[in-house]
């Protein structure tokens, strides 16, 4: 089970969230909304919430590498063709739902005898509390988002991403060798890492709250409303992912 935790939080990848790429925006007749799009996002949550209580109840890890490498592909091709998100976003957060599932179960299980043992919840609050934060600075214009801001958060989450699927890969074929990167040890550094990788996470919900500005102001077309919905809904889930893994890491550093 140890190994297979391991391996399992390598798995976790932003999926290539919407804001890696640029779309254009064209002015529709039937256009994005700010209300569409809350409720696009709220539904997307719901069907992950549904089955990840599956993955809780019935986690496989197979299952999970499959599910992996399915929100993958998913993640990519929504992200390059934004007007199949609508078809395809629903099938992304029904994927998703049973990975975090699987995931937080054998979190909750590998964790139960130490001192984080709510390591789940203590997750799911850091990620609400967190969202509504990163809202308030951008609502409020604490934080503006400008070209710099948005090209270096993007450069480092697809630093991230590109690791990720590198450390994959690899991992399936070579797990002791992935196992050794000091990024994933329990020590100072593979801390340090978690920390900064949950920092590029946070930072990517002002890009996904700007993409929604910009999409509602330009009268984007209507299923920019999924698309909108599918990126704050895989910043969700990769913050929620990477703050279990720091929690796992401090755990195994006591």
């Amino acid at each position: 089970m140890r190994n297979q935790e391991r391996n399992m939080f390598r798995t976790s990848n932003p999926a290539m969230n919407e804001s890696v790429f640029e779309h254009p925006v064209m002015e529709s007749a039937d256009p994005m909304t700010l209300s569409g799009t809350i409720q696009k996002t709220g539904l997307l949550l719901v069907m992950l919430l549904a089955t990840a209580a599956m993955g809780w109840m019935f986690p496989s890890y197979g299952g999970l590498i499959g599910g992996v490498l399915v929100a993958i592909v998913l993640g990519f091709v929504i992200g390059f063709k934004a007007h199949l998100a609508p078809v395809l976003a629903p099938i992304y957060a029904l994927i998703e739902g049973y990975v975090v599932g699987v995931i937080s179960i054998m979190t909750a299980t590998s964790l139960a005898r130490t001192a984080y043992a709510g390591a789940v919840p203590i997750a799911v609050a850091g990620t609400m509390i967190t969202l509504g934060v990163m809202l308030t600075l951008y609502a409020t214009r604490i934080i503006r988002v400008t070209e710099t801001m948005r090209s270096v958060i993007i450069g480092l989450t697809a630093a991230v991403v590109l690791l990720y699927l590198f450390s994959f890969v690899v991992g399936l074929f070579a797990p002791a060798f992935v196992s050794a990167f000091p990024i994933y040890s329990s020590g100072p550094v593979g801390i340090a890492f978690s920390v900064i990788v949950i920092g590029i996470a946070a930072f990517n919900f002002l890009l996904d709250f700007d993409l929604i500005e910009r999409g509602v102001g330009n009268r984007a077309p209507k299923y920019m409303e999924w698309y909108a919905g599918f990126g704050l809904l895989v910043t969700m889930v990769w913050l929620y992912i990477e703050i279990l893994r720091l929690l796992a890491k401090l755990a195994n550093n006591r």
